[in-house]
């Protein structure tokens, strides 16, 4: 039988950067915080320093970081005919189970979504006509605009350390930014990572045939930088061990070193590790939430953690599966299109070459996760005609 504990104002199930972020602001708020992590807590000083972060077998194929799927993982079918098969191996997307999620082993690319996104459906339809996106195409508005969320990707680009270059700053187109990305109040908080050759070749080629290439906005500190809550960065190294491992120079912006610690230094939060959430508990109406029941995976002893509020933090997966495991909202059903829990989801698809230059050495070892050169010429430019291909979106 599960223990009851005392009542607090929020839970929070999952401290990756969502989870961190409403710890520290909550707690701050003077609400009693609670956050539950499936994980254990690492530390740069003993687990991402010097010479323990090298180790490519650990953290690159045993995925040190990641949820482990011999544990746990999730199961995956092409349509509802099919058997669902449990996936063994992560790939295409890798979930973090340790204090600060994917948040520490991210390679630190930060965009920023605008209206295109955004506003999707709206924005085809009044320019290609209504019969433009097929019937069974789900896509839908979000019903938020990016000027009401442009002074939030301001704070967090600033409270990551993101390096970048301003492409436009209150309608001013910025040379050597991204000229098609929406207005900014203000510039990145740093300058762009050191470009490598590879980049700069790429620069070249785009030039000399009309693109508009800038550097890649990353969360990887091209210069030592204190943020605005006093988390110091240190610059960063290219030493190459960047996505699947955590920071040895604390340059890459992660929540294990920002907004955890400030949420660990109030004393209304509370963060408790290996803690695996089973259920989202509600009243007798159905309407409401009341707590969660959570197990120690340590032992195995099971906790009921009643709380005003309950927030979802985790992978988005984990969140919709802990919902349709509580019994929250209506399921999604692909064949009828009807529910909400578990619609939508999609990861981006990309392809690649690998191309060879006689008499050039390019080091690619001695890298940032997020240094790269690229072009947003045929994915936020509007003036781009999609209509004569018969296509949405884009491409970087």
């Amino acid at each position: 039988m599960a223990t009851k504990l005392k009542e607090v104002d929020v839970v929070i199930v999952g401290l990756g950067w969502t989870g961190g972020i409403l710890a520290k602001e909550l707690s701050g708020a003077g609400l009693k915080v609670v956050a539950l992590e499936r994980g254990g807590m690492r530390t740069t000083e003993s687990d991402y320093s010097v010479p323990h972060v090298r180790d490519e077998l650990r953290f690159v194929h045993r995925h040190d970081l990641m949820q482990n799927t011999a544990k746990d993982t999730l199961t995956i079918r092409n349509n509802p005919s099919q058997e669902a098969l449990p996936m063994r191996r992560l790939g295409s997307f890798l979930p973090g189970e340790v204090v600060g999620g994917s948040g520490v082993h991210w390679s630190g690319h930060t965009w920023r979504w605008t209206d295109m996104e955004f506003k999707i459906r709206s924005r085809y339809e009044e320019r290609y006509g209504k019969g433009y996106i097929p019937a069974d195409m789900t896509i839908q508005d979000w019903g938020i605009t990016y000027a009401e969320l442009e002074p939030y990707y301001d704070r967090f680009e600033y409270v990551a350390a993101v390096s970048g270059k301003a492409g436009n700053i209150r309608g001013q187109i910025q040379p050597g930014g991204n000229p098609f990305e929406a207005p900014r109040e203000r510039d990145y908080p740093l300058p762009p990572l050191t470009t490598l050759l590879a980049n700069e070749m790429f620069k070249t080629a785009a030039n000399n045939n009309g693109y508009h290439p800038f550097p890649r906005p990353s969360a990887n500190a091209s210069r030592a930088y204190t943020n605005p809550d006093g988390a110091r960065f240190g610059a960063c190294q290219y030493c190459g061990y960047c996505q699947r491992f955590g920071c040895e120079a604390n340059a890459k912006g992660s929540p294990h070193m920002t907004v955890i610690p400030i949420a660990m230094r109030n004393p209304n939060f509370e963060l408790r590790t290996h803690a695996w959430v089973t259920k989202v508990l509600k009243d007798a109406s159905g309407k409401r939430v009341t707590g969660v029941t959570y197990t120690n995976v340590l032992n195995g002893e099971e906790f009921e953690q009643p709380a005003a509020m309950v927030m979802l933090t985790a992978y988005a997966i984990n969140n919709v599966h802990l919902m349709l495991l509580s019994g929250i909202g209506q399921p999604y059903d692909p064949v009828s299109q009807q529910g909400v829990i578990g619609k939508n989801y999609c990861y981006q698809t990309g392809a690649g070459a690998t191309l060879f230059f006689e008499g050039r050495n390019f080091n690619p070892f001695m890298n940032a996760g997020g240094s790269s050169m690229t072009i947003d010429d045929h994915n936020s430019n509007w003036d781009f005609d999609r209509g004569k291909h018969g296509f949405l979106g884009g491409y970087t």
